[in-house]
């Protein structure tokens, strides 16, 4: 009798796959791609639209300071819960060494008017001078080239 030898080791691939790692790093940059939004305003509401919105980059700073009110009457100063009495000593603690003074409202379309009074009352009689709304501007639809062709027209009695 003889003893079977085998020669799996000659059959050893050291290649690296990459396929995995593909995989894993797409599902990873979708990932971020969906929670890099929600980072960005930390408070989601959805902003009035207005047709003379003007572009405010001073609002992007980090160290800008927002007001959020949301549809349900919350108050958020920054990503933080507040009551409607505590804004305004806050927000006038924050605005102590900067030198733009300006207070941003991100106010949701659907929110109650009282509310985003009652909060801009609140900032006047800390001492805020500037209040800034931001809005989205209006997206206007292009007219269609269908829209903007005659009517054919009939002769009448046909």
């Amino acid at each position: 009798m003889s003893i079977a030898k085998r020669d799996e080791g000659k059959k050893v691939n050291s290649d690296i796959n990459v396929t995995p790692m593909v995989d894993v790093m797409l599902v990873l940059l979708i990932i971020f791609m969906v929670i890099t939004p929600m980072l960005q305003n930390k408070v989601n509401v959805d902003l009035a639209k207005a047709k003379s919105a003007e572009a405010m980059p001073d609002a992007d700073h980090e160290d800008s300071v927002k007001v959020s009110i949301t549809r349900d009457g919350k108050v958020y100063l920054g990503a933080d819960q507040i009551a409607l009495a505590d804004l305004g000593p806050k927000a006038q603690d924050l605005l102590q060494n900067k030198p733009d003074k300006t207070v941003y409202i991100r106010a949701d379309a659907r929110s109650r008017y009282g509310v985003v009074m009652d909060a801009i009352d609140d900032l006047r009689t800390a001492g805020v001078d500037q209040v800034a709304f931001l809005t989205e501007p209006v997206q206007q639809a292009a007219p269609s080239k269908n829209a903007a062709a005659p009517a054919p027209a009939t002769a009448p009695g046909i």
